[in-house]
């Protein structure tokens, strides 16, 4: 008598690394990256040992913006809006010293930044301030220095920004220094 064996029936495997190719690609295709913030800046270069490197500052030209710990933010000791710092931050720097300036509102004209060369935004923070009011604040400064210097491009260049040459592009940059200082900073005596 002969058992009979009984083959089992074999699986075809060739189109598996197909499969799995294919759901490789639409879960790459498919997945969301993440947008991540962060401040573009340009860090100042480290003093050198044995140099002191304070530069003095006429307190006319610091314009101080506070976050305390419930991130109310003040400018120059006044209780400001989120939504006025970029006029306010235009204002000051715009100003010249001019203390017939009709547009500036919220300011105290005669502590108005000398010329724009000259100024210098403070930001202090208190350790509880949320980092999401920072960005804010920091988004609302650099969208005042560039609506400046796009307005100065077209004053002197007349024309748009990404139609100047890298010269004039620079030539913009000194104008409108993107000057920000979040140590604390002394006025001279």
């Amino acid at each position: 008598m002969k058992t009979r064996k009984s083959k089992l029936p074999e699986l075809n495997t060739g189109s598996m690394a197909d499969i799995a190719f294919l759901l490789l690609i639409f879960f790459l295709v498919t997945a969301t990256i993440p947008n991540i913030k962060g401040i573009n800046r340009k860090l100042s270069r480290m003093c050198p040992f044995g140099q002191i490197c304070d530069a003095s500052i006429n307190e006319r030209n610091i314009l101080r913006i506070q976050l305390n710990a419930n991130d109310e933010l003040f400018i120059n000791e006044n209780m400001t809006a989120l939504s006025e710092v970029n006029e306010l931050v235009m204002n000051f720097i715009e100003n010249n010293g001019d203390t017939s300036c009709n547009y500036c509102s919220g300011l105290q004209l005669e502590t108005a930044s000398d010329n724009p060369l000259k100024d210098v935004i403070s930001i202090e923070t208190n350790s509880q301030s949320s980092y999401k009011q920072f960005i804010a604040v920091q988004d609302e400064l650099t969208k005042a220095y560039y609506q400046l210097r796009i307005r100065y491009a077209k004053q002197k260049f007349n024309t748009y920004m990404y139609a100047l040459t890298k010269a004039e592009i620079k030539q913009v940059k000194v104008a409108y220094s993107f000057i920000i200082s979040e140590a604390i900073t002394k006025p001279i005596n």
